[in-house]
């Protein structure tokens, strides 16, 4: 009987036959987990998420899920109620008039967020507190860079704010800060809003102002009026660095210095700089706090010949008795952007007016979590806006 032979094919063939295994599938990356970004409210009255929620509307998503609230012993206390690690976190600050509360609300709202493993954490801090404070007065201190020092200590990784009191803020912070303008959204009101407007004249209630009213002038092609000689106690007469210490009676003085002494100042008499006689005048600037100032100039403007008088600022703090003075005032209009929540002082006096910038901010926030360039948000801007 024949044997049979068993014909055995080389190694090399046996294995290019052989089918593959599937291989498993790899993890995900980190980053697939990232479903994009959030939107937080870092106070709970309804006044401070107005802002916040025009501007989630605009977005076209939900404000994040968290509850900031005040212990009966006065302390804060935030929760966050979702998830958020691997997220880029959007935090919106309003600074109402309890500024030290909405400063520790969004440092420990921050600080939450950072330990929840939020992958960046940017503030949107419309008006910036403290930013009056941020020079040195005599034995005092910077409490903007004190402030600015916290935040990134809390864990925000980005700020996006309005216009700065001073624009060297932005050299306090270790990130990136982003100062947008209100200018656009003032000079579109002045255009649709006040009648007659190419009969108007911007006016600066002081020289610090003269930069910014004669951006407003150029922009608008009109007249420029600039009021000097006022009692005013702006930043320029107060006392700093250069007065300290002060003075001793009977103070040693070395034989071989003599420096020479400093005339004090004196203040001239109030002259408007600028003809305003039968027009109407349009006093601009960056925060209207007390409005002792712009009454004030208000009156001086009207006894000069002025048929009309407004007031535009980008911060309508509007403190103490501010609605009462100008409901009492020859200020006719005030107009202030919604940075500052202000529906009680609109309650108490119509002549205040409000301009939604909720556009620009849902914007940059838009472009920031995207990586676009924000240049575009900073168009024919210059310094002076």
């Amino acid at each position: 009987m024949p044997k049979k032979l068993l014909l055995l094919a080389p190694l090399s063939a046996c294995s290019a036959l052989r089918v593959p295994r599937a291989r498993p599938a790899a993890p995900p990356a980190m980053n697939a987990a990232r479903t994009g970004y959030r939107v937080f409210s870092a106070n709970s009255t309804a006044a401070c998420t107005e802002l916040a929620k025009r501007i989630t509307e605009r977005l076209g998503a939900e404000l994040g899920k968290s509850v900031v609230y005040q212990e009966t012993n006065g302390e804060t206390r935030v929760e966050i109620k979702e998830s958020v690690r691997g997220q880029d976190i959007f935090i919106i600050q309003t600074i109402p008039r309890d500024v030290n509360t909405a400063v520790m609300e969004l440092l420990i709202m921050a600080y939450a967020l950072k330990t929840a493993c939020a992958r960046n954490i940017i503030g949107v801090i419309p008006y910036f507190p403290y930013s009056k404070q941020s020079k040195m007065r005599k034995r005092g201190s910077i409490v903007c860079k004190l402030l600015a020092s916290m935040l990134a200590k809390a864990g925000l990784t980005h700020i996006i704010t309005m216009d700065l009191h001073q624009k060297e803020i932005q050299g306090f912070f270790s990130f990136p800060v982003d100062n947008l303008r209100a200018s656009p959204f003032l000079l579109q009101y002045i255009q649709e809003e006040i009648p007659n407007y190419r009969n108007a004249v911007i006016v600066a209630k002081s020289p610090d102002a003269a930069k910014r009213a004669q951006s407003y002038a150029e922009r608008l092609r009109l007249g420029l009026a600039v009021i000097h000689g006022e009692a005013q106690c702006t930043e320029l007469d107060m006392d700093d660095g250069r007065h300290s210490p002060p003075m001793v009676k009977n103070a040693t003085v070395h034989p071989g210095l003599e420096l020479p002494l400093m005339m004090a100042k004196e203040k001239p008499p109030i002259t408007v700089v600028g003809d305003v006689g039968g027009r109407i005048a349009i006093i601009v600037d960056d925060i209207i706090d007390d409005v002792e100032s712009f009454v004030a100039a208000a009156e001086i403007l009207k006894e000069r010949g002025a048929y009309k008088i407004y007031v535009m600022a980008t911060h309508g703090i509007l403190s103490a008795e501010a609605p009462r003075l100008i409901e009492e005032s020859s200020i006719d209009e005030v107009v202030v952007t919604n940075t500052v929540p202000h529906e009680l002082q609109k309650l108490q006096c119509p002549k205040i007016k409000t301009v939604d910038i909720s556009l620009i901010l849902s914007e940059a926030i838009r472009r920031i979590h995207n990586g676009e360039s924000m240049a575009y948000l900073f168009r024919n801007i210059t310094v002076d806006d």
